[in-house]
């Protein structure tokens, strides 16, 4: 093994980032984090592999990990997750790439891989890349023996709250429980909800135009949630990018009297002047987009004043790394962000560790039956919210523990990628 020490400034050249290193090379941290900066060693990527075919009771998951495995013996993980067979094409496509590669040169790593693609930033490219620098990060943590969030700058705050996102839950549904619902999770301390009501019209009418009629009907759960919940409680609305500038005004104006969370993704993300004049012409806060990847999209959000709330995917939007630049962006527009998380435990740990660390998080997504049932199964210590508000491991790197037993049953698959 290479013995060789990155020193502060390698520290801040190779995470792409300066928060640590920065404030390392400061004084401004204490001695043993100072100390963790300036020994952590070089290491190699000698092994890939994917834990994929990932299931429930039966039911088949999204998501799928990525695994490497430096020469020094310290294995990180990453995350991605629908599409996941075109993923694995990329890893093979990619795999020289990564094999024999620094473990944590996350910068160059990440314009590798984009410039050989050909791709752009999006698709199955930047999905691998997102997954490959979670798994950086989680290296680098554990060889820091430092939790992600220290990284990254440190506990800016001790929890962060959670909303919901779901049109059932617990086997009841908005249609016919949306005060059930409502009280099933206050109840529980989560304060927030996000829905999609509007779906099924968009669905039927292709985005194309919306009645009076239909425009009354998809305001029955708005209402029912907040007549039971009041005013404390998040209503967050999803659209999934479906209707035009005229339906989304008319949508906006009727729920501008719900004093709803935020209009989530009602546009398509290719035309930022339209969700500008959306912005502009509405008191609803306007959320963009879990569908945009790299800093350089969420520039152009930010400085067409397009959005109120960054919404980004840590698994799709380029990683860790490209997460903090995103919403250290945000910040300095002081326009806050909301993790995206639809996908698996290890997403949503890495997305707690961010939220942990950036000052401008607003609330984070959850899903309440999969964090009590399926990521318990793969994950010994899934953070598990109090009153509404979850915290991040404490261990190294992510802090995962991860569990034997979906590998036993049959329950997760590994495919090896490459190996030196």
């Amino acid at each position: 093994m290479n013995n060789k020490f990155t020193t502060r400034r390698d520290f801040i050249r190779l995470t792409g980032m300066g928060s640590l290193g920065t404030m390392a090379a400061a004084g401004m941290l204490p001695k043993p984090a100072t100390d963790a900066v300036n020994t952590v060693p070089e290491m190699k990527i000698r092994k890939i592999d994917v834990v994929y075919d990932q299931k429930y009771q039966g039911r088949s998951l999204q998501q799928m990990w990525v695994r490497l495995y430096t020469d020094n013996g310290i294995m990180g993980v990453g995350e991605t997750y629908w599409n996941t067979e075109a993923q694995i094409g990329v890893l093979k496509d990619k795999k020289n790439l990564i094999l024999g590669h620094d473990a944590i040169e996350m910068t160059t790593f990440m314009d590798d891989i984009r410039y050989n693609s050909w791709g752009g930033s999006g698709g199955a490219d930047m999905k691998i890349i997102s997954a490959l620098n979670m798994a950086q990060w989680d290296i680098l943590g554990k060889a820091a023996n430092m939790p992600v969030y220290k990284l990254l700058g440190g506990k800016y705050r001790p929890s962060q709250r959670l909303y919901n996102t779901s049109n059932a839950i617990a086997g009841m549904t908005m249609e016919k429980d949306a005060e059930k619902i409502t009280r099933f999770l206050m109840d529980k301390g989560i304060k927030g909800v996000k829905i999609w009501p509007y779906d099924n019209i968009a669905n039927r009418n292709k985005g194309s135009f919306i009645t009076p009629a239909e425009r009354e009907q998809c305001l029955d759960w708005i209402k029912r949630i907040r007549n039971t919940a009041g005013k404390d409680f998040e209503i967050g609305l999803e659209f999934h990018t479906r209707w035009n500038l005229p339906s989304a005004l008319k949508i906006a104006g009727d729920l501008e009297p719900y004093d709803v969370m935020w209009l989530e993704d009602i546009l398509g993300e290719d035309n930022m002047d339209s969700y500008a004049v959306l912005c502009r012409d509405t008191s609803c806060p306007v959320a963009v987009s879990e569908r945009l990847a790299t800093k350089f999209r969420f520039r152009e959000v930010l400085e067409k004043k397009a959005a109120d709330i960054i919404i980004l995917d840590i698994a799709w939007c380029g990683g860790i790394s490209e997460a903090k630049k995103i919403v250290d962006m945000a910040d300095a527009y002081y326009i806050p962000f909301a993790t995206h998380n639809y996908g698996g435990p290890v997403l949503w740990i890495s997305s707690i560790h961010l939220g942990t660390a950036a000052r401008n998080c607003y609330i984070t997504e959850s899903s309440w039956e999969m964090y009590t049932t399926v990521f318990p199964y793969f994950i010994k210590n899934t953070p598990v919210p109090e009153n509404g508000f979850v915290s991040p491991p404490e261990g190294a790197g992510l802090g995962i523990e991860f569990s034997e037993e979906p590998f036993k049953n049959g329950d997760a698959k590994v495919l090896v990628i490459g190996e030196l």
